[in-house]
């Protein structure tokens, strides 16, 4: 793959489903496993072919998304070689492509921000589909997109939130495509014929439109599928990273009269005392943590926690938790700079 690889992340939704985290910083700046969940979707991509040889596109809303994203790719990741384009308006995902077209010549890959796959991209050296779709079987596909493949095995068409079970390869959110510049004519035609769900432009839309105009597309399975687009799907996601490898506490331990049950992350910089971290737990940078348990549980950066017992909880950036000491078990979902004192 001599030309450059475009990577384009299309991170520009309001995160409803993960608020109220989502109030104050946008939805891939969420942590999860020990990392956001931005940096663990860049961690993908360490194997492309040539990696040196990528640019990522990442494209964002406005005012958060503009204010926080660049910032935290420039602090986190100096070499990348990134643009960012905003997009005002939620009109789904060709649209926010179709606003970053200017990039879009060239192999490149589309990933969706709240999507975290199991998969080596090193075969897209030699790929000679035209597009490559992601996906994975499920028993009941109806809440999302899927491929319906032709007696050959190639797609023949996508269908966005099918009514029936007959077609279960759902679409994962990640493609690849041969040549960046053949979405464009196939945007123009989907905005022309108005093809629209739910006032958004959707990517598989455009993919049916090129299967029409001759495009050969395959699909390429996933092992595993992880989604940080909701609150349960997030704490679910942070188990199964912290057993695939993310966790630094990976045996069980108990110094000081602190327990640490594995799998689970803690950041060195956390202080704790007196209290039962894990299992399935992660606790960010600086959290102070005493007379506590927390299980199953992310703590973002700067938390503290006092007297509680938590459990499947996401506790957001400098909030405090304090509790009444009665061992009660209790579930938060609480966002940045809260308090929360339970009486």
């Amino acid at each position: 793959m001599s030309e450059t690889l475009k990577i384009f992340i299309p991170m520009a939704g309001w995160g409803t489903r993960m608020r109220p985290h989502t109030w104050s910083k946008p939805k891939p700046l969420i942590s999860v496993a020990g990392k956001t969940t931005l940096e663990h979707l860049l961690d993908m991509f360490q194997t492309v072919p040539d990696p040196d040889n990528v640019e990522f596109i990442f494209i964002v809303g406005p005012y958060l998304g503009e204010l926080q994203v660049p910032a935290f790719v420039r602090e986190n990741y100096p070499g990348m070689r990134a643009h960012f384009i905003v997009q005002n308006e939620m009109r789904g995902q060709s649209d926010a492509l179709w606003l970053s077209r200017e990039f879009l010549h060239g192999p490149a890959i589309v990933c969706f921000s709240d999507t975290l796959l199991d998969t080596d991209f090193s075969f897209l050296a030699h790929e000679e589909a035209d597009v490559v779709a992601w996906v994975m079987p499920m028993p009941d596909p109806r809440r999302f997109g899927v491929a319906v493949l032709d007696q050959e095995g190639w797609v023949e068409r996508f269908i966005e939130k099918p009514k029936t079970m007959d077609h279960n390869l759902v679409v994962v959110g990640c493609y690849y495509f041969k040549s960046g510049e053949s979405l464009l004519p196939a945007i123009e035609e989907q905005k022309r014929r108005n093809i629209i769900l739910k006032g958004e432009y959707w990517l598989t839309d455009t993919i049916t439109i090129m299967i029409e105009k001759g495009a050969k597309v395959r699909t390429q399975n996933s092992e595993n599928w992880l989604d940080t687009g909701t609150f349960d799907a997030t704490l679910e996601t942070n188990k199964t990273l912290l057993d695939a490898g993310k966790a630094n506490k990976t045996k069980d331990e108990t110094v000081n009269g602190v327990k640490i049950i594995a799998p689970s992350y803690v950041h060195p910089s956390a202080e704790i005392r007196d209290s039962v971290i894990g299992p399935y737990s992660s606790v960010g940078p600086n959290c102070k943590i005493s007379n506590s348990k927390v299980e199953e549980t992310i703590l973002e950066a700067d938390c503290e926690i006092e007297d509680a017992v938590l459990c499947r909880s996401l506790v957001g950036i400098q909030a405090k938790v304090r509790g009444k000491g009665d061992g009660h078990v209790i579930q938060l979902n609480v966002g940045d700079n809260s308090d929360i004192f339970l009486l």
